[in-house]
């Protein structure tokens, strides 16, 4: 339903990223889902094409990777609603844990691992709770070591949390709260 409700929001956005620069109008990660396993993120693109090869971590809303059009698409988090097709392919829900790359799971711990045990959602409390992250990020001396030291524990900490006491209910909360963010940002 929501990729119908939003195919004429997403035909105005990938005509705007094609005006804006050259590339593929989306742009697919490898991220890790339930169970451990690989798939393909979908997201619009907001960056010039191989911005990735350049680093993982976004640093802030100036990074110099993102385009015109770019920043106000990850600004109200438009860059997301391609993660639609990856919930009809059942790879994501609307609400679980924010899928994360292969290098960084690698460092989870086996407690951390339990967040795999769902489907990676397209929302969560943590990513409402660091919706600054990127600002966070650029404000760090070394954006890498940050991540990982300090914002990717507390995030899976939230998540792990999120895991045991996962309801209809709670999710229903979280999809207000990401939209009553997204309109007040």
């Amino acid at each position: 339903m929501g990729l119908i409700c939003l195919s004429p929001l997403f035909a105005v956005l990938a005509i705007w990223i094609k005006c804006d620069s050259q590339g593929p109008v989306f742009y697919r990660q490898v991220r890790v889902g339930r169970g451990n396993k690989d798939f393909s993120l979908f997201k619009f693109r907001s960056m010039r094409p191989d911005s990735d090869k350049l680093g993982l971590i976004t640093v802030g809303g100036r990074d110099p990777r993102v385009t015109r059009s770019g920043y106000y698409i990850r600004k109200y988090k438009l860059d997301e609603f391609p993660q639609l097709i990856n919930v009809f392919l059942g790879d994501m829900s609307l609400v679980g844990p924010r899928p994360e790359v292969r290098k960084y799971v690698e460092m989870y711990t086996p407690e951390q691992m339990k967040v795999l045990s769902v489907r990676p959602g397209i929302t969560s409390l943590a990513s409402i709770r660091y919706r600054n992250e990127n600002d966070i990020l650029a404000a760090a001396e070394d954006p890498d070591k940050c991540y990982i030291e300090q914002v990717m524990p507390d995030k899976l900490a939230i998540d792990l949390e999120y895991v045991k006491q996962a309801t209809l209910l709670n999710d229903i909360r979280l999809i207000f709260s990401t939209f009553k963010e997204i309109i007040t940002k």
